[in-house]
Order: structure tokens, then C-alpha cells, then sequence
């Protein structure tokens, strides 16, 4: 049967039961009584009828304070469907609500910036790195058109010119943005920000690291083909000439060497599959051994002391040994004959430090913010003077980047330097002495 059908019968049931006990009256009472309850009746039921549908359009101007009655008759199914919608549509809300809550926490967990815009591109919603990358505030923008507030023309040309098939690249305070506008269903935008500037920082280190690379290596293998041409073509060649060309063929030929060593030093440092292997380091043994080391570099030209007070480590030995080292070589190599090296071990209150101090040439202050960049030299005809290679205090950072440990400099140009490593005290071992 269907719901018309279910609707009317009740209907007439009520008319036909009226008209049946009008006609009983007016049987018994006469025809005008008769008329008069039947009338009655009628009236009872339409404004039955009208306070039904009061009811229901109070209900319908605050369902959340005003609960329908029961009802009768037809009215009750009707109430009873009207209160199974409504908690189809608080579930329905509810769940919107919640979809819409688990959207906004996932987008602003996204590393990249996200705008929803209307259809005329008023700000509806952005996540925290939006508001980062374009300088918005959701709290205060809300309802405000983006166009006014990223005020970049560039951005305004995008916008005008709807060629959103092709990115827009944006700077804003120094960073380098890849901003797509998105349109989706018929009245969405969506504003995309990807933060480009480390990425190109990176880049640019890459490819300044290979120049410097090749012009580093170039040197060396200019004076080693020369020569060796020089020994080709002239065969006749005296032979204290061929045995000074020879001298400095091995020189640049260890300066390579060295380099390269550096280099593969620097790549595996780098490499996230290169595990820390940690052992049990006796200080006194590592530091006298590059004691050693610094002497025989400095043959003597220099007083080099060392002195140990501290304790002993749980780390990586060569890791270790590479950063101390490269720190006491480039103490010797930048300090005049005659002068100071003093390597100190001790335990400070934050944990055990080393420190390399030296009475060299020194280094200005607008150098000490770059001295771990790869390649950087403060004077580079004297850095060819001392063969290095222009990595060493680039391993030297990269290292302690993997120890937790900290490089603290100190100097001035003409007074000398003076090098800190500050290790962690997680480092110490438990057992001493």
C-alpha cells in the first residue's frame, strides 16, 4: 500500500466516523443537532489539526529547544519521520564535522603551504605553513580576498592572467616559493606553496662544491701533465731539472691524493647508511698519538704541548681522531715558526672539551661564520702555502654533527685562534681511571 494511501485512510476514517455520529444525532435529537455535533467535530479536528502544524513549525524554528509531541493519527508518523531525519542529519553533521576536522589536522601536518578560496578568492581556510609561507593569518584573514594580502605583483599577474597550468615562482622574505592555484568543483580554489630555498640552497652547494672540486684538482694536474710533456719532449734532460720536476709531480700528486681522501671522507660522513660504530677511547693514547703527528708536521718549527686532565670517551676513534686532528694540523700550518700549539683535554660542567689554541695570524670576524663551509679559505695563497685542501674543517662539523658535540671559535686577526669541540656528557664513560 502506498504512503498516500496510509495518509488518506485515516483521514476519511475520521470524516466517516463524524458523518456517523452526526447522523445518529439528528436521528435521535433532530437534523439541526445532528448538524451542529458534526460541525463541532469538524472544528475540533481542524484545530487539532492547526495546533499540530503550530507545533511542528515552532519545531522547525529551533529543534534544539522545542520537542514535538507524539501526535495522533497521521501526525505521528509524520513526527516520527521528521525526528528520524533529524538524527540522520546530526549523525550526518557529525561525521562531515569530524571528516572536516581529520582534513584541516592532515593538511596542516603537510610540509607544503595549502589556501582554500571561494569562487572570488576570499580566504576560507589555510594551514600554519600557508601562514608562514605568505605571511596570512587564518584568525584575522578569514573572509578576506588573498589578492589583497599577499601583495606581490607577480602574484596579482598570475591571478589576472588564469594561466594556473604552469606554477608561479615567488620570493617572499627571502624565501624562494613554487605557488600553483588549483580550481576544483565549481566555486573551490586551492592555493598550493612549496618552499623551494633550501632545495636551491643545496644545489647551489652542489654545484659549487663540484667547480671547486674540478679547479682544485686542475692545479695539481696541470703541474703533473706539464712536467711530464716538459719529460716527454725533452729527453735530453738534465738530471737534477728531472729530479726536481719529479719532486714536484709527487707533491701534487699527494696534494690529489689528499684531496680525494677528504672528499670520500666528507661524502661517507654524509651518507645516512654510514652506521656510528662506538667504542671505548683512551684520550691520553688518541691525543698523544696526534701530538705525534703535529710534531713531525711541524719539524720542529713550533712548541706543540699537550695536556690531558680529562676523561675518556665512548665514541668513534678515527671519527675522533679525524676531527682533532684536522683542528691541531690547521693550527700548525697557520702559525709562524716559533710559535704556540697547546692542545688542552679536560671536563667542563657541560662534559669534556678540547681545546686547540694557537699563536697563528689569526682570522677576522666576518670569516669565523663560513669556516665549515667546504672549500672556504680565508687566504688562499696562503692556504697553497700550507697544502691543505679546504675540507678539513668541513669534516671537522660534519663529524661532531654525528657525535651531538658543539665547535665554539674564538679569534682575531694577528692575535691567534682557538678551537673548542664541547662533547656532551653522555659521552664519558661510567668507568674511569
Amino acid at each position: 500500500m502506498t504512503h498516500q494511501a496510509l495518509f488518506w485512510i485515516p483521514v476519511a476514517l475520521r470524516l466517516a466516523l463524524v458523518s456517523v455520529v452526526g447522523l445518529a444525532v439528528g436521528y435521535v435529537w433532530g437534523l439541526l443537532a445532528g448538524v451542529s455535533i458534526a460541525l463541532l467535530a469538524l472544528a475540533f479536528l481542524l484545530l487539532q489539526q492547526l495546533f499540530y502544524m503550530y507545533r511542528l513549525s515552532a519545531w522547525l524554528e529551533d529543534p534544539e529547544q522545542i520537542r514535538l509531541d507524539d501526535g495522533g493519527g497521521t501526525w505521528t508518523e509524520i513526527f516520527a519521520k521528521l525526528y528520524r531525519m533529524r538524527r540522520e542529519d546530526q549523525r550526518n553533521r557529525a561525521e562531515l564535522a569530524e571528516w572536516l576536522s581529520r582534513f584541516r589536522q592532515a593538511m596542516s601536518q603537510l610540509p607544503d603551504g595549502v589556501v582554500i578560496m571561494d569562487d572570488v578568492l576570499f580566504l576560507e581556510w589555510c594551514n600554519p605553513v600557508a601562514e608562514q609561507h605568505l605571511g596570512l593569518s587564518l584568525a584575522t584573514d578569514k573572509g578576506m580576498r588573498v589578492t589583497n594580502l599577499i601583495r606581490s605583483p607577480e602574484f596579482i599577474d598570475y591571478i589576472i592572467l588564469g594561466r594556473y597550468e604552469e606554477p608561479l615562482t615567488l620570493t617572499v622574505d627571502d624565501r624562494k616559493l613554487i605557488v600553483r592555484l588549483i580550481p576544483f568543483e565549481n566555486r573551490r580554489h586551492i592555493l598550493v606553496s612549496h618552499d623551494v630555498t633550501d632545495f636551491e640552497r643545496l644545489d647551489q652547494m652542489r654545484r659549487d662544491f663540484i667547480a671547486n672540486a674540478s679547479h682544485e684538482l686542475r692545479t695539481p694536474l696541470t703541474v703533473i701533465n706539464g712536467f711530464l710533456e716538459i719529460t716527454a719532449n725533452q729527453p735530453e734532460l738534465d738530471g737534477p731539472t728531472r729530479a726536481r720536476h719529479m719532486k714536484l709531480m709527487v707533491e701534487q700528486g699527494q696534494r690529489m691524493q689528499h684531496l680525494v681522501e677528504d672528499m670520500l671522507v666528507l661524502t661517507r660522513l654524509e651518507s645516512m647508511d654510514y652506521p656510528l660504530r662506538e667504542e671505548e677511547i683512551n684520550m691520553r693514547e688518541l691525543l698523544g698519538q696526534i701530538e705525534a703527528e703535529a710534531n713531525a708536521l711541524s719539524a720542529g718549527r713550533h712548541q706543540i704541548s699537550l695536556v690531558v686532565d680529562g676523561p675518556d670517551l665512548r665514541d668513534n676513534t678515527e671519527e675522533l681522531r679525524s676531527a682533532i686532528g684536522n683542528l691541531v694540523s690547521n693550527a700548525v700550518r697557520y702559525t709562524p715558526d716559533g710559535g704556540q700549539v697547546d692542545i688542552h683535554w679536560s671536563e667542563s660542567d657541560a662534559g669534556p672539551k678540547c681545546t686547540v689554541s694557537d699563536s697563528g695570524i689569526g682570522i677576522s670576524q666576518e670569516h669565523l661564520s663560513r669556516l665549515t663551509e667546504r672549500f672556504y679559505r680565508v687566504d688562499k695563497s696562503r692556504s697553497r702555502e700550507t697544502k691543505g685542501t679546504g675540507l678539513g674543517l668541513a669534516i671537522v662539523k660534519h663529524v661532531l654533527m654525528r657525535h651531538d658535540a658543539q665547535l665554539h671559535v674564538q679569534s682575531e686577526a694577528g692575535k691567534g685562534s682557538k678551537f673548542t669541540i664541547q662533547f656532551p656528557r653522555s659521552a664519558m664513560l661510567l668507568r674511569q681511571g
